[in-house]
């Protein structure tokens, strides 16, 4: 049973996600994509006239039950199949962020970072709700979240995933190497 406590490698983990693609295209020709249940949510909890959020949110209702079994599936891991082991991050990722000058790693995320302190700082502040709203808004303009477009758009072969995924990708890659670096001098000062 220790098999269950230690991540998966990607070859596992990997093919049970793609399957859930032909499962929901059995289960009644359904989509997988989270970012669209936080605008059923708002749907059925703010039953205003924004034409947004005015229409039939009932008919996509099972994404929310596909949200639900998420957050249910991450309590009993946490709950029952959760490891006290630290997790070890790879050496170079390890290397790049003390390059970047970060030294404290608590688990998976770099201390320095993510912590109360820097969080509700006027930096952190900042970098976390700008940066929240720039994953809300490309997610909107994408017209889907990296899971719905990646997994899903590819999968059955829809254009527009396929260029969605492409900038997801070249996003990824521009930050990483050329915005974040600048940025991470600013947020550590």
């Amino acid at each position: 049973m220790n098999w269950i406590h230690q991540p998966w490698p990607w070859y596992v983990a990997g093919p049970l996600i793609g399957l859930s693609v032909p499962l929901l295209l059995l289960a009644g020709n359904k989509a997988l994509g989270i970012s669209s249940s936080l605008r059923h949510i708002c749907a059925a909890c703010f039953p205003g006239k924004i034409p947004f959020f005015h229409y039939d949110w009932k008919k996509e209702s099972w994404n929310l039950f596909f949200v639900g079994g998420i957050v249910l599936g991450a309590a009993l891991c946490l709950l029952f199949f959760y490891n006290p082991e630290p997790v070890k991050l790879n050496p170079d990722t390890v290397r790049a962020l003390q390059a970047q000058g970060v030294q404290e790693f608590d688990e998976l995320l770099p201390g320095d970072i993510f912590n109360w302190g820097r969080l509700l700082s006027p930096v952190g502040l900042i970098f976390f709700v700008v940066g929240g709203f720039l994953v809300g808004f490309g997610t909107r303009y994408a017209g889907g979240c990296t899971s719905g477009h990646s997994i899903m758009g590819l999968s059955t072969l829809q254009w527009p995933s396929l260029v969605a995924t492409v900038c997801f990708m070249a996003g990824g890659f521009l930050m990483t190497n050329v915005i974040l670096p600048p940025l991470m001098q600013w947020l550590l000062l």
